[in-house]
């Protein structure tokens, strides 16, 4: 089992480049260990009342297949309503994937930490569903079309915004050095290689 790691740190204001950041999104990647905390907290789908916990995620290299990307409002149980980016991918494969939450407990801070999918193996998960504070790395975009109304999106099914609202959406991209902040996600058929799990006292984090 891996050591524990460090609770996300906050994004430095101003830091989130969108340009780069979307894609990342695909990153969605680390989706996956959004989903290993979602269970362990008890979270629900992207659509559901959140926690409001935010889980630090990273991945070497994310590859994906169909993207859409538009606005939405994640709630908690006592109402507040919280402005994320929801971004959807068909198929999804990173390496490297690393997921941290910060838990605060009786006992004191523990953190909650997944890692899985080395340089020879990889993580792949479809439909996945993830709604993030950023996302930041280096991206590139098959045929993408920026700023189509988000109700008309059709790269990834059943994943469309508000008529009238900012989209975007990709036949595929690539991205590698993928960081993020992540409040919720949800997907299907998530297969980790060389998945180690670990929680223990401590605050680090995956960056």
């Amino acid at each position: 089992m891996s050591e524990v790691a460090a609770g996300p740190a906050a994004p430095a204001e101003g830091r989130t480049v969108w340009r780069r950041a979307v894609p990342v999104a695909a990153l969605a990647l680390a989706l996956v260990g959004v989903m290993a905390v979602a269970m362990a907290q008890g979270i629900l789908a992207a659509s559901f009342a959140v926690s409001g916990t935010t889980s630090q995620i990273s991945a070497r290299k994310l590859t994906g297949k169909g993207l859409t990307v538009f606005t939405e409002v994640d709630r908690t149980v006592d109402g507040p309503g919280r402005p994320q980016a929801r971004i959807a991918l068909g198929s999804a494969t990173l390496t490297g994937l690393c997921e941290s939450t910060r838990i605060s407990t009786p006992v004191g801070t523990v953190t909650f930490k997944l890692t899985a999918g080395d340089r020879d193996t990889a993580v792949t998960v479809d439909d996945l569903v993830i709604d993030v504070d950023d996302l930041t790395g280096d991206a590139r975009f098959g045929r993408m079309e920026l700023g189509r109304d988000a109700s008309t999106l059709d790269a990834v099914p059943h994943s469309r915004g508000a008529a009238g609202q900012f989209g975007l959406q990709a036949t595929d991209l690539e991205v590698d050095g993928v960081r993020t902040h992540a409040r919720s996600a949800t997907g299907g058929n998530f297969r980790l290689k060389g998945l180690a799990l670990s929680v223990r006292p401590g605050d680090e984090g995956c960056y």
